[in-house]
């Protein structure tokens, strides 16, 4: 597979990798976002949570 991409021209190549790596950074990109906000929302106090004035 590598020595066929490599023998290929360099605009096939680029459509190649970047058919591939789009969709994979994409999801990579929305998994981080996701898992941030999760921890985010656990480690934050909650906006709705009433002061605690003595």
């Amino acid at each position: 597979m590598e020595l066929w991409i490599t023998q290929l021209p360099f605009p096939a190549q680029f459509a190649i990798v970047i058919a591939v790596l789009l969709p994979v950074c994409t999801v990579g990109a929305w998994a981080i976002d996701r898992v941030v906000d999760f921890v985010a929302s656990k480690v934050s106090p909650s906006r709705n949570a009433e002061p605690d004035c003595d």
